[in-house]
């Protein structure tokens, strides 16, 4: 028995996606009084000099910085919760769940669900206004001590890594007991790829992007118009233009109306319209006439 096929699944980085601001600069460095510049260098020395990856350089920068004052993850979450977003987040989440798709593709049971991947703190996402609206975070985490304070990465998402957890979505695998390397036959997954947008903002994104597009999904690059220097414009122009890694550009403006939200709702409404047409070439090549009588 095949899976229904009737989510379409967003799938959206974090920093410099979803929010203009990097969240340990956002909310980290200003509680515990790091200095951002002297904490960057410290990561890119642990990267340059000591062979670390990226993600790794900047966890164990952020213990080496803490030290004794290390908080818990709940802290974390809590600092979550003054996080700041793009224009149009959170408010476009719920706008999606009213109104979104016809009364035709709700008939079908068809929905949207919204999931995030970062190589940014998980705990800091779960506590921000949007992690209601998600199905699923995933991020790096941190262990506690037996005091309850941050200890030891427990998980660690670098960008090639990301594209694991697209395929968790795809399968419907979203605890990480569970091995997203099991195999699964294509009429099984809950979310096929055709179904699945992906939207991010720079070459970190280029393995998520190059997955969802090889697989016949949808990929956004969104670019912060706010940005003086324009290089957040110019990665995404490259990305498009002269890397073919994404068909669509625009802004991070996620209110009703902008570039972006026209280009998702587009997409959704073709996603869901195609899921019906499908089900109805299904029942119709599935189905048997009955006989009948001729003079």
């Amino acid at each position: 028995m095949s899976a229904p096929h009737n989510i379409i699944a967003i799938v959206y980085d974090y920093d410099q996606t979803l929010s203009p601001n990097y969240m340990q600069d956002e909310v980290l460095f200003p509680t515990f009084g790091i200095d951002a510049k002297r904490f960057w260098k410290h990561c890119g020395e642990l990267v340059k000099v000591h062979g670390y990856d990226n993600e790794l350089a900047y966890m164990k920068a952020l213990l080496d910085y803490l030290e004794i004052d290390r908080p818990t993850n709940a802290r974390l979450q809590e600092l979550g919760a003054n996080l700041k977003f793009f224009p149009g987040l959170p408010e476009m989440f719920e706008q999606f769940g009213q109104g979104l798709l016809t009364p035709q593709h709700q008939a079908h049971g068809i929905r949207v669900e919204h999931y995030i991947i970062s190589s940014g703190l998980k705990a800091l996402i779960d506590g921000s206004a949007l992690a209601k609206h998600v199905r699923a975070i995933f991020g790096c985490e941190f262990a506690e001590d037996r005091e309850g304070r941050i200890s030891f990465p427990r998980r660690v998402i670098s960008h090639t890594q990301k594209t694991q957890y697209l395929f968790r979505i795809n399968k419907g695998l979203l605890e990480h007991a569970q091995d997203v390397n099991d195999h699964m036959p294509a009429d099984l997954r809950p979310v096929p790829f055709p179904h699945m947008i992906y939207v991010g903002d720079g070459p970190t994104d280029v393995p998520c992007f190059t997955v969802v597009r090889q697989h016949g999904g949808q990929a956004i690059a969104v670019y912060n118009a706010q940005d003086p220097s324009r290089s957040s414009f110019k990665k995404c122009y490259q990305l498009s233009t002269h890397a073919d890694r994404v068909r669509h550009i625009a802004p991070a403006d996620y209110r009703a109306g902008s570039h972006l939200r026209l280009l998702l709702e587009q997409m959704v409404e073709e996603v869901a319209t195609r899921m019906i047409e499908r089900r109805a070439r299904d029942i119709e090549s599935g189905t048997v006439r009955a006989p009948t009588h001729s003079d």
